[in-house]
């Protein structure tokens, strides 16, 4: 045997390739393949029409998804979801994440495009690229156009919904009655902790722009009465009070600085005994074993001037030096993992 000859590249040329699947499943998210499948079993030829998809690559297209375990085919040539793609990726339901891979489509699949011009110059490469050197970020830039908005939010309901899930039966909720949201986006976790604990009562907090699509999405589960909405710059006002305030997906749009002055203004809004949960795609402490913890990381290379991930460790570290105490971190959902601190 020749040296090296037990070595296979298949798994460079999977990884190397492997924006040829990503980008099927996002155009198949953008035609909406999966909530038409979900009305019954289709053949690709009625399909291909209903979609608006070209005969010519229509079968290669459905069967692409099939082989990449997104969608299933029965003995007669007939499409339908697979039982992930039926419960996460039919808009109809409500736990449907596509808003992340819609935002993913529309934006970041281009922006990443750039990564190489990312690692060589340190600056985002997204809409913010030609803004002005006064730290503008695309924070701003999103927030000024209501659509580009409105998929954001969407994209941050479903990156977020699963760790929701998981957070509302990981903590001790029943010895807290009020919860703050900092950068709630459409509301799906306030929505998740409130449906999961009927005692709650939880205050979205984002830019005054997000009110109404907030308002839409937490009427649309029934939840008015117990779920409201505070507009205000986590920089410059002051956070209602609550008994225990979540920073989710937020930490890691921005520098170390950033990141500890919104601990310590989290650490002034709660009481003594009040607890901040701090959730995001961390690295593990090895820094080995979460790539998408570290991809995430290189999302915000592209998306912010000065943004980045962290460990479980270095968030602990930042909650000590706000002034928390009595902290831990635990793994909450896919990626995703939380650190608390008590007050």
């Amino acid at each position: 045997m020749q040296p090296g000859s037990d070595v296979s590249p298949d798994r460079i040329l999977q990884v190397g390739m492997a924006f040829w699947g990503s980008k099927a499943l996002l155009s198949a998210v953008e035609l909406g393949v999966f909530t038409e499948v979900a009305k019954g079993p289709v053949d690709a030829t009625s399909l291909a029409a209903k979609l608006g998809v070209h005969p010519r690559s229509a079968a290669d297209f459905f069967d692409t998804l099939v082989a990449l375990k997104m969608l299933d085919r029965d003995d007669r040539g007939r499409y339908s979801n697979t039982r992930e793609t039926g419960q996460f990726l039919d808009q109809s339901k409500p736990g449907y994440v596509g808003g992340m891979l819609e935002m993913a489509n529309a934006r970041l699949y281009p922006h990443w495009s750039k990564l190489t011009d990312a690692l060589r110059t340190g600056q985002p490469q997204n809409e913010s690229s030609a803004a002005d050197d006064d730290g503008t970020d695309h924070f701003k830039q999103i927030y000024a156009d209501e659509r580009r908005l409105e998929l954001f939010l969407k994209a941050m309901t479903g990156i977020s919904l699963g760790s929701g899930r998981a957070m509302a039966q990981k903590i001790p909720w029943s010895r807290v009655k009020t919860v703050l949201d900092v950068g709630c986006a459409e509301g799906g976790l306030p929505v998740q902790l409130a449906s999961a604990h009927a005692h709650l009562r939880v205050t979205g907090f984002d830019l005054p722009q997000v009110k109404p699509v907030f308002e839409r999405y937490v009427t649309a589960h029934k939840l008015a009465d117990r779920v409201q909405f505070t507009g205000g710059d986590v920089f410059k006002d002051q956070l209602p009070k609550a008994d225990a305030i979540v920073l989710g997906h937020m930490l890691h749009g921005w520098d170390v600085d950033a990141k500890v002055a919104m601990l310590r203004k989290t650490h002034a809004a709660l009481p003594e005994g009040g607890m901040v949960i701090v959730y995001d795609a961390m690295i593990d402490d090895a820094r080995r074993e979460n790539a998408f913890g570290l991809l995430m990381s290189l999302n915000m290379l592209i998306e912010t001037h000065a943004g980045f991930d962290y460990t479980p460790s270095q968030c602990q570290a930042w909650l000590k030096q706000a002034g928390f105490r009595d902290m831990r971190c635990e793994h909450l959902l896919g990626p995703d993992s939380m650190c608390i601190g008590i007050k």
